[in-house]
């Protein structure tokens, strides 16, 4: 099987399409899936677009969804919004409102700022029952894992405390069985870090995943270029156990789609 790989599109449809159609995936007539590492929405203004792509693709049966935080953080906001937490969000003085959270739930539930502000409980009724959230949300997944690689979004749970692995994390032997609390927190991991500095990866395959820069291992793993400077590199990251493509869409203006057959 074939499978295009893209992580952290943010909502950015146009970058997106352009990276696919670079690879040739529209044009593609033998079997093959898109799986998408996480991050679907949060910072682009293309949610729609975006969604009916991925919509269309789910229907064909050609898409594999893996949550990533932005994912967690989405229905967590609606929940705020539910409970009444709508005036601390849509006035600036959450992260909802500078991760583009909030502007994503307006994209999905089409509404103006002001007129979500007015009726909060018609935007949290219009997303849930949204396409995104009854049709795209449901099949997301913690990780997908063919012969030869696993996918998922920050990297594999590690007996880590807390969002970022310090000194404490190792590996984990039965991640795939870890919690839904585990996965949560994996999905906010350095992948590059887990995988180069404390040697977390899966015997025999390679991890492929998001959320985190590539720019951050080329500079401060590969030690060959800058993190954000005019030299920052956001092709994909290679190393052992490692494919690492999250190309920080907002800054670079691109998406990394990695072409696979396993």
């Amino acid at each position: 099987m074939k499978y295009y790989v893209v992580a952290d599109v943010h909502g950015y449809y146009t970058e997106l399409k352009k990276a696919l159609d670079e690879v040739g995936f529209f044009a593609d007539t033998e079997p093959c899936k898109l799986i998408v590492c996480g991050d679907m929405l949060d910072r682009g203004n293309e949610a729609s677009k975006l969604i009916e792509l991925m919509l269309r693709l789910k229907k064909e049966g050609r898409l594999v969804y893996i949550l990533g935080n932005h994912e967690d953080l989405l229905v967590q906001c609606l929940q705020e919004i539910a409970r009444g937490g709508v005036h601390e969000i849509a006035s600036g003085m959450s992260a909802h409102y500078f991760n583009k959270t909030w502007d994503s739930l307006l994209q999905i539930g089409e509404m103006s700022e002001n007129e979500a502000y007015k009726s909060p409980d018609e935007l949290v009724r219009r997303v849930m029952q949204s396409p995104f959230y009854k049709e795209l949300l449901p099949i997301g997944v913690d990780y997908y894992e063919t012969p030869n690689y696993v996918f998922t979004h920050g990297w594999i749970p590690c007996f880590a405390e807390g969002y970022r692995p310090l000194v404490d994390c190792k590996y984990n032997p039965d991640w795939r069985n870890a919690d839904a609390g585990n996965w949560r927190c994996a999905r906010w991991f350095n992948g590059m870090d887990l995988a180069c500095k404390f040697k977390i990866i899966e015997p025999g395959k390679t991890i492929v995943c998001g959320h985190w820069h590539t720019s951050y291992g080329h500079a401060y793993i590969e030690e060959r270029c800058s993190e954000w400077g005019e030299n920052a590199d956001f092709s994909p990251f290679r190393a052992e156990g490692i494919l690492a493509i999250d190309a920080s869409t907002p800054r670079s203006g691109k998406v990394n789609c990695v072409v696979i057959e396993d």
